[in-house]
């Protein structure tokens, strides 16, 4: 029997949906405290910070084991097993993006944090704000296609402004730093922010596939 027909009369369970938004609220809590590490005046702050993000790390870690756990366990989900790994996947590899930059700020202790960390910091909060968004409305995925279509061009474009941001600042860097440790520091810390934002782009690429399948 044709798969895709069955599911049409065999009811889904619906518990993904909220661990979904417990997962995107985690990340925007998380993306929150990164643009106050970036922000901080010190390294004793920094660090503070990335404590408290590594904190939403592991919560995002246990949230996105529990849906694995339920994807093992239920026989109907709401569309493909595939797209609901992948999507728990994607969500906490941004937290762990946003983990990384923080982790490299504290860890590396740059002289200064340039605007442009924060200039990232702020692409990734938008682009969580998107994500939330997208969590909030996927369980009515064939009433609000269109809308969601729209989060994921917003998700492409914020990371294109990253890209620019990145590129931008890694061609002054090399202009202007003398020092090559620090030259080092900051273009690794500035790479995984960019990076993060091209993880949250995917997340709008797996939506789009979850809608082609059954919107």
């Amino acid at each position: 029997m044709n798969n895709s027909f069955f599911r049409r009369f065999t009811p889904k369970e619906p518990k993904f949906f909220p661990l979904f938004k417990e997962l995107s609220s985690v990340l925007v809590v998380a993306s929150d405290l990164l643009i106050a590490c970036a922000k901080a005046d010190n390294h004793e702050q920094q660090a503070e910070y990335y404590k408290q993000i590594k904190e939403q790390e592991r919560l995002g870690d246990k949230l996105s084991h529990q849906i694995f756990d339920e994807l093992n366990a239920t026989f109907i989900t709401p569309f493909d097993r595939e797209d609901v790994h992948d999507l728990a996947m994607y969500l906490d590899d941004v937290i762990d993006g946003i983990n990384s930059s923080a982790k490299r700020i504290a860890m590396y202790k740059p002289k200064s944090i340039p605007d442009n960390a924060v200039e990232l910091s702020g692409l990734i909060k938008e682009a969580s704000l998107i994500l939330a968004k997208i969590t909030e409305e996927i369980d009515s995925l064939k009433k609000k296609s269109f809308k969601l279509k729209s989060y994921c061009k917003d998700l492409h474009d914020i990371e294109n402004k990253a890209d620019d941001v990145y590129e931008n600042f890694v061609i002054k860097l090399f202009e202007d730093e003398k020092d090559g440790i620090e030259l080092l520091k900051l273009k690794e810390i500035l790479y995984e922010m960019e990076k993060t934002t091209d993880m949250a782009e995917h997340v709008g690429k797996i939506i789009r596939t979850i809608i082609i399948k059954y919107a």
